[in-house]
């Protein structure tokens, strides 16, 4: 049985379609602030896998609530993996394009410098480093720009603003690839699989959607996708200034999880449509 830490977020819902007879681990079973508990709870069944689909991600709010963002984002996930290591199960574990610095142009490749910009980052490369010292076998799967039906996300608040303006104000200098969550699972469930049966398979992953665009380009096409006749307005970054900085560049070179489980990165616009239709039956 996989164990999943995560029943509410983006990609658990998403995972929870997949895998209908995981253990889907909430804040009822395990706070994600008690890195013992969680290491607990692996103890509780028979698992062939564990997959951390849980974090802190409120970006400006963990600037100001930086020890819960450590706990959650760093401690926690290292618990569990050092608990997966004892058990000698593969562990997985979401990890971010924040843990660069934006600079320069080319994607990220995995074996890169990283260097956040503010707290959410740090705290989730410290998981990074926390879930590679656990000495298991482990997967860290980067990615960025998440969307689905659930949860806050980009595309449900342009929806939202789209419907009551007329005019929106959207960054055009942060470059990156939105990520379908369903994309997101489907890829974790490929990777925990080949990981079940090989040993040797692991290591630190990107994986992020196609095409890369700017958040006004995101925007644009879910306006046109829409319907909305709300107009996209380019600005910079300086001219939308937030508590913790972002990323400019959060372009992630995908060729390495191609070449070793066989993942190309999804078409975020095909992702977005399925969106799109899902929060109309919702509707």
């Amino acid at each position: 049985m996989i164990l999943v830490f995560g029943k509410t977020g983006q990609v658990a819902r998403e995972l929870a379609r997949l895998l209908p007879d995981a253990d889907f681990v909430g804040r009822d079973r395990a706070d994600l602030t008690d890195p013992a508990a969680c290491a607990r709870v692996l103890e509780q069944a028979a698992l062939t896998a564990v997959i951390n689909a849980a974090a802190y991600t409120a970006v400006d709010r963990a600037e100001t609530d930086a020890e819960a963002a450590r706990l959650v984002n760093a401690a926690a996930p290292a618990a569990m993996a050092q608990a997966a290591a004892a058990l000698r199960i593969p562990f997985l574990h979401v990890s971010t394009d924040y843990v660069f610095d934006g600079s320069g142009e080319a994607p990220w490749r995995e074996g890169d410098g990283t260097g956040p910009l503010g707290v959410y980052g740090l705290t989730k490369l410290q998981g990074e480093q926390g879930v590679a010292a656990a000495g298991g076998q482990y997967a860290i799967l980067r990615t960025s720009w998440v969307f689905s039906a659930h949860g806050a996300n980009f595309v449900k608040t342009m929806l939202r603003l789209g419907r009551e303006r007329e005019d929106l104000s959207i960054v055009a200098d942060q470059i990156g690839g939105p990520t379908p969550a369903a994309a997101i699972a489907a890829a974790l469930v490929q990777m925990a699989g080949r990981m079940a049966t090989d040993p040797d398979a692991g290591g630190i992953y990107h994986f992020a959607g196609s095409p890369d665009t700017s958040w006004a380009g995101f925007a644009r096409e879910i306006f046109g996708q829409a319907g909305l006749a709300c107009r996209v307005h380019d600005i910079a970054t300086a001219d939308y200034p937030t508590p913790a900085r972002r990323p400019n560049n959060s372009q992630l070179d995908c060729s390495l999880i191609s070449r070793d489980f066989d993942i190309a990165r999804p078409d975020w616009r095909e992702g977005l449509r399925e969106v799109l239709t899902e929060l109309e039956t919702m509707a």
